[in-house]
């Protein structure tokens, strides 16, 4: 093990168990000075959180495009009753991009039955993950500020309904470095359908140092090209060359402070660890038939995301910190985008998704990582109660549904409310802000001394203060 990786590690253990008898203050210099120490070696060393954790890593299900809450996890039969009339005025207005005063309330075919021990409701859309409800907490009260792809998506990222500011992944490697040596700290993994610049500025660190940013993994059988070191060439051969490329680039750096080179030399390095310590992590073939076949890999429609979803969970067994697992992000034909007829579009996406999600957080609990492991199902909105081209629906921000597992949220939980026809969140809403503030408290980080200056503003991931959503977690 590299000394400057035993080193953060003992340090951090030291004040994990030290905590107790430490003040806050006190912890909060020893936390200061630690991380000052790692980041002197390695900015991706692991370093120790701001107060005791209930989760080390995060797993995002990010479900592009949009599916609808009204289809999955909010049952309204009032929109049934009232299929075809106008929205009566006493739910009031809301902006849309399409949906007009011409529209009318659309019911759905769906039906919702209760599952599990906690009764939670669940749609026949997504029998899988009805198996798994009692570890579901499902926020029926999200809201965002945007009804557009693009700044929603950067908001439910970042934070920020505009590019240029980091991602969650990236917050997190900040904040707390990596326990993998030989693998990155955040990965992402693009839906194949996806075009290939679709998504990636929300992925992106924005202005923290280039050593935070994503890895980006392929789908199929090789998510990294040149894994394998070259027939013929030796592994000592193979460091040297990588030693002779560090030399090259230190010695052009003129900057000490250069973040990007420094980037590329440590980017060098987890490479050709990933070449010598990491291949057998892409290796599916040595998982038993009975996971292949609960994440419904080999089947035509779920195997490409069973695959991804599969790998998040061995990246989290070996100490990756955060992974994206995105569905979606090609237009409204591949993602969840049910602009024209969502009972095609949502019975599609739920067939390619529902068994490999389910499977992800069973597979979690048996591998003894579901408490340690945040699971976030979601997308960057809703949809609306009323129809768009007569059997789709719009986008949807002032109301709609995510949920997440594991990592100290409580399971089988129904948490918040929107009103009778799904329109807006009117119990106990919570905004993208307060999510990222939950999630940043179940991974042991203060959402307001997790910052970085940026010219001349200690800039966070909430923006302004979230509020730590204490109902849902245990």
């Amino acid at each position: 093990m590299p000394e400057h990786i035993r080193y953060a590690r003992n340090r951090r253990d030291f004040l994990t168990d030290c905590f107790c008898g430490v003040g806050s203050l006190g912890f909060a210099s020893l936390i200061a000075a630690e991380q000052a120490q790692a980041a002197r070696y390695n900015p991706l060393a692991p370093k120790p959180p701001h107060f005791p954790a209930k989760a080390k890593a995060m797993i995002f299900l990010f479900q592009a495009g949009g599916p609808s809450h009204l289809e999955t996890f909010d049952p309204k039969p009032l929109l049934n009753k009232l299929h075809g009339q106008k929205r009566p005025a006493d739910f009031g207005n809301v902006e849309y991009q399409n949906v007009n005063e011409n529209s009318r309330i659309l019911g759905t075919k769906r039906t919702f039955a209760r599952y599990g021990k906690s009764g939670l409701e669940v749609s026949d859309l997504l029998p899988h993950q009805a198996k798994i409800a009692d570890d579901l907490c499902v926020i029926r009260s999200m809201h965002g500020d945007m009804v557009v792809h693009s700044a929603a998506q950067y908001q439910l990222m970042s934070g920020r309904v505009i590019p240029g500011f980091p991602a969650m992944g990236s917050w997190l490697g900040y904040g707390l470095g990596t326990e993998s040596e030989s693998l990155p700290a955040y990965v992402v993994m693009p839906d194949p359908n996806g075009t290939p610049e679709a998504g990636q500025p929300m992925y992106t660190n924005g202005f923290l140092p280039a050593a935070y940013q994503p890895a980006l993994f392929r789908s199929g059988k090789r998510p990294v090209l040149n894994l394998e070191i070259p027939k013929g060439v030796s592994l000592d051969r193979r460091r040297k060359t990588v030693d002779f490329l560090r030399a090259l680039n230190e010695a052009g750096m003129t900057d000490p402070e250069d973040q990007e080179l420094s980037a590329r030399i440590s980017a060098y390095d987890t490479a050709f660890k990933m070449q010598t310590e990491a291949p057998e992590v892409f290796d599916l073939s040595k998982e038993s038939q009975e996971t292949l076949d609960l994440y419904g890999v080999g089947k035509p429609q779920t195997d490409d995301y069973g695959r991804r979803c599969l790998l998040a969970a061995r990246l989290v067994e070996r100490g990756v910190r955060f992974i994206c697992v995105v569905a979606g992000g090609g237009g409204a034909e591949t993602e969840w985008d049910a602009h024209s007829d969502i009972e095609k579009n949502h019975l599609r996406m739920a067939a390619l998704t529902d068994q490999p999600t389910a499977a992800l957080v069973t597979d979690l609990k048996r591998r003894g990582l579901l408490d340690s492991t945040i699971v976030l199902w979601g997308g960057e909105f809703g949809r609306s109660p009323e129809s768009e081209r007569g059997s789709g629906r719009d986008h949807h921000n002032t109301g709609f549904t995510m949920w997440a597992a594991g990592g100290g949220f409580k399971g089988g939980l129904a948490y918040g409310a929107t009103d009778d026809i799904g329109l807006k969140a009117t119990e106990n809403p919570v905004h993208f802000r307060d999510l990222h503030a939950t999630l940043l408290n179940q991974l042991g980080l203060s959402q307001d001394q997790l910052s970085y200056l940026h010219q001349g503003r200690r800039e966070r991931l909430t923006e302004v203060h979230g509020r730590i959503i204490k109902e849902i977690l245990s």
